[in-house]
């Protein structure tokens, strides 16, 4: 059985995609954010860190979101959510992956963080607003990159769609949303039809009907 230390719409939520997609045998434990119990002593022993996720296999707890989802693919490679060794588009399953934790993931967290990146505060407006730019940057990119392909690595789901569809609806609030983005506006309202991601919204009580529009 899988252990997967959770919040609603975190970090968590791509792990909790591929968990249930491979109709896996987990179980979700609450991390309350809003007490800040990611910060206390016994979960600090299974992630160090002090962030959401930590997935606990028997014994062996894995924290980074995109970690678990990697090594999910690898326990379940019958699965197709990364392409094979050998398959040519397995090296674009890890740029994509790198590009969605390392690139927009990352600036959205110093969107969304912004007293973090600076010691004067009068300059968050400027932090969050040049943030929106490069946010908007990285969505063209994966916009462009999508105006042929059903999915981020062609035709075929993997674990980076998950991913993205996580960051997706993290980035709704920015100025130039994934929706004023053709193609990949279309690519969400088409993964809304994907059981898990309805399954698991519903549960994590998660509002998809945005997308859908």
């Amino acid at each position: 059985m899988f252990k997967l230390y959770y919040y609603p719409n975190n970090a968590s939520l791509a792990p909790h995609f591929l968990l249930h997609h491979l109709n896996a045998n987990y179980e979700l434990l609450l991390v309350d954010k809003k007490s800040n119990s990611q910060k206390s002593t016994e979960y600090l022993r299974l992630n160090p860190a002090g962030r959401i996720p930590t997935l606990v296999i028997g014994e062996q707890p894995i924290f980074e979101s995109p970690a678990i989802c990697m090594h999910l693919c690898e326990l379940y490679p019958e699965s197709g959510l990364m392409p094979k060794i050998g398959d040519p588009k397995r090296p674009l399953f890890y740029q994509w992956l790198a590009f969605l934790n390392n690139t927009l993931q990352a600036e959205l967290m110093v969107r969304y963080y912004p007293h973090r990146h600076t010691n004067d505060e009068a300059t968050i407006p400027n932090v969050v607003a040049a943030q929106d730019e490069r946010i908007a940057d990285a969505l063209s990119i994966i916009n462009d990159q999508l105006e042929h392909n059903k999915y981020l690595l062609g035709e075929n789901l993997t674990a980076c769609d998950y991913f993205l569809f996580m960051l997706a609806e993290w980035s709704l609030p920015i100025k130039k949303s994934p929706l004023e983005f053709k193609y990949l506006a279309r690519y969400l309202k088409g993964l809304c039809d994907n059981p898990t991601i309805q399954a698991v919204c519903a549960i994590e009580e998660m509002d998809i009907t945005p997308f859908k529009n």
